[in-house]
């Protein structure tokens, strides 16, 4: 049981949270005692989306809360959360007739997360009666996985160095009875992994290639890859301070794969999970790899570095070589790549990438109900000519000079690593909320798990 939710039966005093709307405010209302009624005059409290209001108690001393929804009720969204800010601390209970009270449920078990390792205190508690007749179990995987995210992203990067990120690897696979190794240093090298090498190498912390399984090898093939960058400088081509403060979220990718593995294997989904995760601090020193250095890669293609800042595409290259060649039935990749992506749509919206039409309609109407939103953009081929070198096999950026498509180009990058692209989708996520919202705390965030887990479940889910 999560320790946001709790029985009935085992707290002495509930406050009932009813829903109501612009458009059934007065009927509400009717049902309330005058102070209940002056109080709600007194507050203006009106029902519109998102707001509540405690009352004062009842004449048999029962506590209720309001609950503003929209007209036709909470539907997909994630709405419920914000009573973590709205109301004070304490226990509250859905009444029976509140609209959709599986998302609410969410809602509520996504907002009430804190990132307290490094604060003194205990945070104030909220908690809720766990509603019956909806499939509790499954929110509490989902939970569970995004809590995990969001920790990863939060931890600061001297405390989750590449070894650090890999052991959470191993534990979360250790955890579930899965099994898979570690490869370290020059051992990647050894391994033919000569992207995740280089771009680790001028680190004092060692690179390092977790890769682990799960689940019985007949079941499908799953496989998640998730850039794991701990830190980025940007190497020599160094980053200004602005763009640094947050770099101890650019293992999100990462955090986020294990965040949807920990569902998968908690739901005993009937896969064969695989997750690689190249772990890696992008830092300076005398042998960090240089602009116009040429890198050999898993696949056999030669890379030209154009700017050591786009080092996550290079580590995910070599790892996505890897994957390949089990011949997955789906491949996932996750990353924190570009800024492109975010000027394109935002640090709420991750774009994603597929020739896999089946997928991505399916996707699509996934993320809408789960609210969990995803869009897709297109893996334009005429681009492909922005990724040509002079004197390798291919560019890891735009060589045009103009800056165009950022993220697109690369989504094509990392295609020319993928053995077959009608199987796999890349994501290039952003892994921060920079405000509080309703079911999205500010800080790491979980983005797209929570609808690709849906997904898997419809597709796999034999509960």
């Amino acid at each position: 049981m999560h320790p946001a939710l709790v029985h009935r039966n085992s707290v002495d005093q509930v406050t009932r949270v009813l829903a109501v709307s612009e458009n059934t405010l007065a009927e509400t209302l009717s049902t309330l005692s005058d102070t209940q009624l002056e109080w709600c005059k007194l507050n203006g409290f009106t029902g519109k989306q998102g707001s509540a209001l405690l009352l004062p108690r009842g004449e048999k001393g029962e506590m209720i809360a309001l609950f503003g929804t929209k007209p036709d009720g909470l539907h997909e969204t994630l709405a419920f959360g914000a009573v973590i800010t709205l109301l004070p601390a304490g226990d509250y209970a859905l009444d029976p007739a509140f609209p959709d009270q599986e998302q609410a449920t969410l809602g509520f078990l996504l907002s009430n997360y804190e990132f307290a390792a490094y604060k003194a205190g205990k945070a104030p508690e909220y908690r809720l009666v766990q509603p019956e007749g909806i499939d509790v179990e499954k929110l509490l995987h989902i939970a569970e996985g995004v809590r995990l995210a969001r920790d990863l992203i939060n931890t600061p990067a001297n405390d989750l160095g590449p070894e650090e990120l890999a052991l959470a690897v191993k534990d979360l696979f250790d955890a579930h009875e899965g099994e898979g190794r570690i490869v370290a240093g020059d051992h990647l090298l050894a391994e033919n992994l000569p992207m995740v090498h280089a771009v680790g190498r001028a680190s004092r912390r060692a690179p390092q290639l977790a890769d682990f399984c799960w689940g019985a090898p007949d079941h499908p093939k799953i496989t998640l890859v998730g850039k794991g960058v701990v830190f980025d400088t940007g190497g020599l081509n160094i980053k200004p301070g602005n763009s640094m403060a947050l770099m101890k979220k650019d293992m999100g990718g990462a955090a986020n794969v294990l965040g949807l593995a920990l569902m998968i294997m908690a739901r005993k989904l009937p896969v064969r999970l695989r997750v690689i995760v190249p772990c890696v601090e992008n830092a300076i020193s005398g042998n960090s790899f240089r602009p116009g250095d040429v890198l050999e890669s898993r696949k056999g293609l030669t890379v030209e570095i154009g700017n050591t800042d786009a080092e996550g595409r290079l580590i995910l290259a070599d790892a996505l070589a890897l994957a390949s060649e089990e011949e997955p039935e789906f491949l996932i990749d996750m990353a924190t790549l570009t800024g492109a992506a975010r000027v394109a749509l935002g640090p709420d919206l991750p774009p994603f990438f597929t020739d896999n039409e089946a997928f991505a309609d399916e996707l699509q109407l996934v993320s809408e109900a789960s609210a969990d939103p995803v869009w897709r953009l297109p893996l334009w081929q005429p681009y492909m000519k922005y990724l040509e070198s002079q004197i390798a096999d291919i560019n890891h950026i735009n060589t045009s000079g103009a800056g165009f498509a950022g993220s697109i180009t690369a989504a094509l990058f990392l295609s020319r690593f993928v053995e077959d692209t009608s199987k796999w989708a890349h994501f290039d996520i952003y892994g921060w909320s920079p405000t509080t919202r309703p079911g999205k705390p500010a800080g790491g965030e979980a983005q797209a798990i929570r609808a690709l887990f849906d997904l898997l479940c419809e597709r796999y889910d034999k509960k």
